[in-house]
């Protein structure tokens, strides 16, 4: 069994959404049975199972102190995959959940607030020793914030060859427990996801044959990412 943690300190950067779209993808690819966890109070995530009428992904209910504890039940029931998604903070319990991953993913829009937000998380799983990938979420098509933002995250860790644009099926799937995947006329955004988790899948398989990702750059006060808002 695999732990892919979705995290990232900014608010609005679509964990959520990646959570529930990379576990259908999952469980799509074969990669299942997945479990997804939600420990972001708001609970979108909890939200978003509730209202899905398929039976997978598995909703498991836990808390930070049985997390380990149920993370080791889950492997135990044969569990292949555990995605968690976390709240927007890089507190205490985000580094717990961190510690128990064997993968952080780190969604960034291509935004100047969003890009000044990565480096708190970068250095909190980095001090951690966990490997980690960046995605483009929520991209504009042939923006040059967009290719601007690329070269610059990709300067500081992996950064998956999928970047995910705005697309208006993204939040209307999720409206009603559904996702890209599920909707036959999102081709594209389809197309995303897809790339997106045969990436992700590819670098967690990494994991277990043993080599390591390339080791994220440190960010200090001075050198946090920054782009032109223009």
């Amino acid at each position: 069994m695999q732990v892919l943690t979705i995290a990232s300190r900014k608010g609005g950067s679509g964990k959520t959404t990646l959570a529930g779209h990379l576990a259908v993808a999952a469980e799509q690819a074969g990669n299942g049975p997945v479990a997804v966890i939600d420990t972001d109070p708001q609970g979108s995530l909890s939200d978003w199972w509730n209202m899905r009428a398929a039976p997978a992904p598995r909703f498991v209910t836990t808390s930070l102190a049985s997390l380990q504890d149920d993370l080791a039940t889950l492997r135990l029931k044969d569990t292949r995959l555990v995605i968690i998604d976390t709240p927007p903070a890089m507190d205490d319990a985000v580094s717990r959940i961190v510690a128990c991953s064997d993968l952080v993913l780190i969604p960034t829009r291509p935004s100047p607030h969003d890009l000044r937000s990565i480096g708190a998380t970068l250095n909190l799983v980095e001090r951690l020793g966990k490997p980690l990938v960046f995605v483009i979420n929520s991209a504009t098509v042939n923006a040059r914030l967009t290719l601007e933002t690329v070269k610059l995250v990709s300067r500081y860790g992996p950064l998956a060859p999928a970047t995910i644009h705005h697309r208006v099926d993204f939040a209307a799937s999720m409206t009603d427990g559904r996702t890209v995947m599920e909707i036959p006329s999102a081709t594209r955004a389809v197309e995303e996801i897809t790339k997106l988790w045969g990436y992700v899948s590819d670098r967690l398989e990494s994991q277990i044959k043993g080599p390591s990702l390339p080791a994220p750059r440190r960010l200090g006060a001075a050198s946090q990412p920054s782009i032109s808002a223009s």
